[in-house]
């Protein structure tokens, strides 16, 4: 059981049957009455978030959510391999089951598999990830300052992010996943 004292941002709990993480909370003092606790609560299992007021001292159950480490493998008429690295079991995903994750799959990539009573309802990356720029325009163009400003590149995967100028095709950049927004050039 977990209090709304508790609470915190990125804690797990089960709301209404359903595994979900709060993504953010807020302890608010009502006059004369007592406290509640407002958070926004993201579904695990659909990544839809919705709005929930608490009383304070109100307790939740915790989810009986399992991690386990899995090997990107390879992407196959729409469905994405993984392995367990354990015990060598093969699992595949759907498009719609990995979400936005796949913007940044790369393979022999490492991820942690979300299960909740024995099916994968989610699927973490690293919070980082370094990715080949296949196609973005050339530098040196008018514009092309040293602050401020952008260009969107495709990176091998797919995904597009938007780069600073001085980005060409080759280089290799680090990308944070939870934001697809780029970090750095790497070397």
């Amino acid at each position: 059981m977990v209090s709304t004292s508790d609470f915190r941002k990125g804690l797990k709990v089960e709301f209404k049957g359903e595994p979900c993480e709060i993504v953010d909370f807020q302890h608010v003092k009502m006059g004369r009455s007592g406290a509640i606790v407002r958070t926004k609560l993201k579904s695990l299992k659909t990544g839809s978030v919705l709005e929930q007021t608490f009383r304070s001292g109100e307790k939740l159950e915790s989810p009986q959510l399992q991690e386990k480490k899995m090997h990107y493998l390879y992407m196959q008429d729409g469905l994405y391999y993984f392995m367990d690295e354990e015990t060598y079991e093969q699992i595949h995903l759907t498009d719609d089951q990995l979400g936005d994750a796949k913007k940044f799959l790369k393979e022999n990539m490492i991820v942690i598999f979300l299960y909740y009573k024995g099916a994968p309802i989610n699927v973490e990356l690293p919070t980082f990830v370094e990715l080949l720029v296949t196609k973005t325009d050339p530098a040196g163009f008018k514009g092309d300052t040293a602050s401020g400003g952008g260009k969107p590149a495709t990176l091998e995967t797919g995904a597009v992010v938007k780069v600073p100028f001085h980005i060409n095709e080759g280089d290799t950049i680090k990308v944070d996943t939870r934001t697809s927004e780029y970090i750095e050039r790497v070397k």
